[in-house]
């Protein structure tokens, strides 16, 4: 019996100019790996370019995935089982993580096919860290309603829970409402709670700063429209 193949879960960089922070070990694999799960060609055909020029990207087989075109879990098996490997790349950061990507990994373990996630940036984690806030009890929830009232309502439920649990709330938005949901926590949420906002996170233009809301409604409010930013609430006690 063939051997079944091995989905990689590909990590991609954050920021532009950034591939410093890609372990030259997944450089490897996509030299290797010919069938690719991915949510944007171009953007994958100029990653994988990026990682090495003389990688052959029509020897490739790039199959799209996005939230509305799930990937092709048939063709997923299929491949593994005929003991090719699969590589998973997300547009951004650490895949199979707020995007389709988990889809293929979850076909992966119903045919007992090994899964082997590589290291690499993450945002969520990455502004865990840097925030200050509890790190041993957190949520990612990741988008919020697109309606401004659902929105509202939504980071007042997370700061209750963030309050009740002790539990650092995390969560993003599509980069062109940044702006508009920085305020509406402002609006929302009580003048003690922590609020961290980070930005461009390993970038040149790299934004990360917590402050109570009381302190970032006396602060000019940075600008983050069109910029990959996630937002993190902790509701302790006044301080």
């Amino acid at each position: 019996m063939e051997p079944v193949g091995k989905v990689y879960l590909i990590p991609t960089v954050l920021s532009p100019d950034t591939l410093h922070t890609i372990p030259p070990y997944v450089t490897a694999a996509v030299q290797r790996i010919k069938v690719f799960f991915v949510e944007n060609e171009r953007t994958a055909r100029r990653y994988m370019k990026a990682l090495d020029r003389t990688v052959n990207i029509d020897e490739m087989q790039l199959l799209l995935m996005d939230s509305h075109n799930p990937p092709d879990i048939a063709l997923a098996k299929k491949t593994l089982l005929a003991g090719q490997d699969i590589g998973v790349i997300s547009e951004a950061g650490c895949p199979a993580i707020a995007d389709p990507g988990h889809l293929v990994v979850k076909a992966a373990h119903t045919i007992e096919a090994p899964v082997i996630p590589m290291v690499g940036p993450n945002s969520i984690i990455l502004a865990l860290m840097a925030s200050g806030m509890n790190g041993q009890n957190f949520q990612f929830v990741g988008y919020l309603p697109v309606k401004p009232a659902e929105r509202m309502k939504a980071i007042a439920d997370l700061e209750v829970q963030a309050n009740k649990k002790k539990q650092t709330q995390i969560f993003i938005e599509t980069p062109y409402r940044n702006n508009y949901i920085l305020k509406d926590i402002l609006a929302t949420c009580k003048d003690h709670t922590l609020l961290c906002v980070a930005a461009d996170i390993t970038g040149t233009e790299e934004y990360i700063h917590t402050r109570t809301i009381r302190d970032w409604k006396q602060t000019t409010l940075p600008e983050l429209n069109k910029k990959p930013a996630i937002f993190l609430l902790y509701a302790g006690e006044p301080q």
